[in-house]
């Protein structure tokens, strides 16, 4: 394979990284209390907790969660938003020996019960605006030892019991439930001080995370990553933005935003990891939907570090409170999770004279494969070049490697690639080559440069009579209209040519109807692409991390063509 890539790299940034700085997450972790002790590492609703106070509340947890009798390897699962004791819990996890299972909070007790069970999680650490849900998930799984944190616990005797009282009381975002077995996240602090963390020797092949995805076949299942996987790919991210981040880090603390949550891969490395090593501060951040909220807390402080989705860059575009920001500190803004489209990311160079530096990954890749440059000025379309220390290669079907400018699979090779999914043998060996490779599902194009551009999921395209639609070009272009908020395009059952494309739309001017953006859309598509159906709505189904849910929209509209 000819790493082509390698010749456009920016300067200063190595070809390969150096994986024998760690021999785990954990030296990594304890370095940075060490060396950062007095600083702020996190800060939620104007609480800070100290490098040395995570170092001192993570012992401490981990010391209660030993004396539960949790052998090493045990499984803990965290089910929280971006609170304070998340980044206690993830640290203290790890410091223990054992495995965090991190858990949307948001979910159902069907979807939690299966993964408590499909993991073999023992313990649990959850907010308490979700424990109703878990005491429903519980009598069917193995989970012994039980953690309530409340979103005031961290923030001092009284703001701390004012933001319960509104929580609970005035919000009414605590439903009722009974887990009378369970420990108070404080009580357990405040037991585990008291004891003694018997530090277990961990190796870089240790598992560190099972991060539960449905991955490229739609079935829930837990990528298995290891402590090598999140250490190459901080050191990969590092590396790659190093150069734009130097200047932040010399002239004071960075500010990483949070907004992402914690339990999603991307904020995993991209704030909790990267921000621990290279001594930032994270501004946790619980509801970034609540915009009115997430801007009152951006405006306290001078942003370094903003990595988010579309969706989120978009809403805060629109929001007529964003342009009291002040972004003069701004060096970076990533763009994962999902595609970002051209229409947003030169709306946001324009507002904050940042461009927005599109990545890519998933779950199982820890998640960084690809990047763009950071010093790029404009909006490239494209997913940028392979990390260091990492190969991408084009495949067809049957797993050979097509040339330059052609359409096939992104298969990825690197150390930030998991190990393979949690007890599914079989389903690790339908995305991993013979050569080492993890076929992501995504297709794309490579050029001349090295650089990728997403056609769009294998299985997101839409069939018109044999003719193959890519989504994302269609959502793109819809958006360039000017009329619109948000989009997402599905194929949809249609007698005639198999599938026909739908796009459901949010609109930004009221007075655009369905027949002026489909004229605008064919002035811009082949025939074949251009929606035969457009449904205009308030809003559209996005998961907690803000990314749009074509399948919910997609199975939406198959169930109505079925029983039409």
């Amino acid at each position: 394979m000819d790493r082509i890539w390698l010749r456009n790299y920016p300067p200063g940034v190595p070809h390969e990284i150096d994986l024998s700085l760690y021999s785990s997450l954990v030296a990594l972790l304890e370095e940075s209390f060490a060396k950062y002790g007095s600083r702020d590492a996190f800060v939620f609703m104007g609480k800070r907790l100290t490098f040395a106070e995570l170092d001192e509340k993570s012992r401490a947890l981990g010391a209660w969660l030993q004396s539960r009798g949790l052998q090493r390897g045990a499984r803990v699962a965290l089910m929280m938003p971006n609170v304070l004791q998340y980044p206690i819990a993830i640290a203290a996890v790890l410091r223990a020996g054992y495995v965090v299972v991190n858990v949307n909070p948001l979910y159902t007790p069907r979807e939690l019960e299966f993964q408590l069970k499909d993991s073999g999680a023992e313990a649990i650490i959850v907010l308490e605006n979700f424990a109703s849900v878990l005491q429903k998930a519980l009598p069917a799984t193995k989970v012994k030892h039980v953690v309530i944190a409340s979103m005031g616990d961290m923030l001092g005797l009284v703001k701390g019991a004012i933001v319960n009282l509104v929580v609970r009381r005035v919000k009414k975002l605590v439903p009722d439930y009974a887990l009378p077995e369970a420990t108070h996240f404080n009580d357990a602090l405040n037991a585990g001080a008291t004891l003694p963390l018997n530090k277990p020797v961990l190796g870089q092949e240790d598992t560190a995370f099972l991060q539960y995805t449905g991955g490229t076949t739609g079935v829930s299942k837990g990528a298995v990553l290891v402590h090598r996987n999140l250490l190459a790919n901080v050191l990969q991210v590092e590396a790659w933005h190093g150069v734009a981040m130097k200047d932040a880090h010399g002239a004071g603390q960075a500010v990483i935003v949070t907004a992402l949550p914690l339990y999603h891969i991307f904020a995993l490395t991209a704030c909790f990891l990267y921000g621990l090593r290279s001594g930032a501060l994270c501004l946790l951040i619980p509801n970034p939907r609540d915009l009115p909220a997430l801007i009152k807390e951006l405006s306290h402080y001078k942003i370094t570090s903003f990595p988010a989705v579309n969706t989120l860059f978009n809403g805060l575009l629109n929001h007529p409170d964003f342009k009291t920001l002040d972004w003069s500190n701004l060096k970076l803004t990533i763009g994962g999770g999902m595609s970002v489209q051209r229409s947003v990311a030169d709306a946001w160079y324009k507002a904050t004279g940042n461009p927005v530096v599109e990545g890519y990954g998933l779950s199982e890749t820890s998640p960084v494969l690809t990047a763009n440059r950071p010093d790029i000025t404009e909006w490239t379309g494209t997913i940028g070049l392979p990390m260091p220390s990492t190969d991408i290669s084009i495949r067809d079907d049957a797993g050979n490697e097509l040339p330059l400018g052609e359409r096939g699979e992104i298969c990825a090779r690197g150390p930030q690639v998991m190990a393979g999914y949690w007890q599914r043998p079989d389903e690790t060996a339908k995305v991993m080559t013979k050569d080492g490779f993890f076929r992501t599902g995504d297709i794309g194009v490579m050029d001349e440069q090295g650089r990728i551009t997403i056609v769009d999921r294998k299985k997101d395209m839409i069939s018109v009579s044999g003719f193959k639609v890519f989504p994302n070009e269609v959502e793109d272009v819809a958006m360039t209209q000017g009329g619109l908020l948000e989009c997402a395009c599905v194929g949809v059952p249609d007698s005639q040519t198999g599938e026909a494309v739908k796009l459901y739309a949010v609109k930004k001017s009221p007075e655009l109807s369905e027949r002026d953006l489909q004229t605008f859309l064919r002035g811009k598509l082949t025939n074949y692409k251009v929606p035969k159906h457009i449904e205009f709505r308030q809003e559209l189904p996005k998961t907690n991390v803000g990314k749009i849910l074509r399948r919910a929209l997609r199975d939406e509209a198959v169930a109505k063509a079925n029983a039409a």
